[in-house]
């Protein structure tokens, strides 16, 4: 009885305080509400009804009129950028760089805003210099990110590896198969000015770094072979099986080309077939056929493009198909299977490409880097069509 007595003496007390609390809060609210310039409350309607361009115009005149008002710098600021006026962004965010009275964490939040714009304006040394400013700093991740992005876009593959592998140490997560591809980008370079020897460290510290990097062993194929070697580029490309045997397809041709420079042309189209049989690709179903017709004739190639298309029946392979059967086409059939080929091929010209598993972007040509998304590795080595099938 006691206790209940004691909430009934206390109700009161605590009613008039919350009341009371209640009170310096709407009063605090109110007189904050009222040291907002009206045009402030403008732009936020301009806002909610869609007028970007009005609101800015109302929000520049609330920065005139309060200088104060920081954060509303930096959402200009954020609006001009993307809305491609990068001259008023880095005007924006440089007077608050420059502003004495900022706090610290207010400063490079200003630093990484200005350095977003000098990215967006192209200006690329600027923007690199404040990205690396930024190091150690909340802005870390983000900043590291923006530089790979810059030594990507700039080539600089020896400092991506540099700060890829210090974004690795932030995130925690694995960039391996990233070094690995800016390892053979190195290697590339020096295979173009002619340094092959130069080239092979590079593929040596790609395979340290992420062991099924099949564009490793692919380009050390190309350099056993332009060294007059196509036993030791044929075993190179020969490993991309067991690292990924879809690639197989990406160098069915170059594999027939290192038979045929041997001499071993039969050889080289028994592989190849038993690559087919286990891992079907138009890219290798196309060299065997070249390979067949070249080594045992038009009936061996026509039979095999026959059992492939039976056995995966694509619009590519019906394609190739027809073009078997032109072979040996007497004159009176050649034009009505020349009018079906055309037909087919105008069905098959938006099939035959590759496709980012990232970004959905299309090309006729493989890449390792994707030009829409910037990923590296998300292209599947199957083509469209044959991606729809089960692997």
């Amino acid at each position: 009885m006691e206790i209940e007595y004691w909430w009934l003496l206390a109700l009161p007390l605590f009613f008039a305080l919350g009341w009371l609390a209640a009170r310096v809060d709407i009063k605090q609210l109110l007189s904050e509400s009222r040291a907002l310039p009206m045009s402030y409350f403008k732009g936020l309607n301009f806002l909610l009804n869609e007028q970007p361009d009005k609101a800015i115009e109302a929000f520049i005149e609330v920065v005139k009129v309060d200088p104060q008002t920081i954060e509303l710098h930096f959402a200009l600021g954020s609006l001009f950028r993307r809305r491609g006026e990068v001259e008023r962004a880095i005007r924006m965010h440089q007077n608050l760089v420059e502003r004495p009275d900022l706090a610290a964490e207010q400063k490079l939040a200003a630093l990484f805003e200005l350095a977003q714009d000098y990215f967006k304006a192209g200006l690329l040394d600027r923007a690199e210099e404040l990205f690396l400013k930024l190091d150690a700093t909340a802005f870390a991740e983000q900043a590291l990110q923006f530089l790979l992005e810059i030594y990507e876009q700039e080539k600089e593959w020896n400092k991506a590896i540099g700060i890829t592998g210090r974004l690795e140490a932030v995130t925690g997560r694995s960039h391996q198969k990233e070094i690995a591809n800016f390892c053979c980008e190195l290697a590339i370079n020096e295979m173009m000015h002619s340094r092959p020897e130069a080239a092979r460290p590079h593929l040596a510290q790609a395979l340290a770094h992420h062991r099924l990097c099949v564009r490793a062993n692919m380009l050390l194929g190309d350099l056993e072979m332009a060294a007059g070697r196509p036993e030791a580029a044929i075993e190179a490309w020969k490993r991309i099986e067991s690292q990924n045997p879809h690639y197989l397809a990406l160098v069915a041709e170059r594999l027939y080309y290192a038979y045929h420079q041997r001499g071993k042309i039969e050889e080289g189209v028994n592989l190849l077939r038993g690559y087919l049989s286990k891992y079907p690709s138009l890219d290798l179903l196309n060299v065997v056929f070249q390979g067949l017709l070249e080594s045992q004739g038009t009936e061996p190639a026509y039979r095999l493009v026959r059992d492939e298309l039976r056995r995966m029946p694509t619009l590519l392979g019906l394609d190739k198909l027809l073009e078997a059967q032109l072979l040996d086409a007497p004159l009176e059939r050649r034009r009505d299977l020349e009018l079906v080929k055309e037909l087919v091929n105008q069905h098959t010209r938006g099939l035959a490409m590759y496709k980012c598993d990232n970004c959905g972007f299309r090309a006729r040509q493989y890449y390792w880097h994707c030009p829409a998304c910037a990923e590296w590795e998300t292209y599947s080595p199957r083509r469209t069509e044959e991606a729809r099938l089960p692997a």
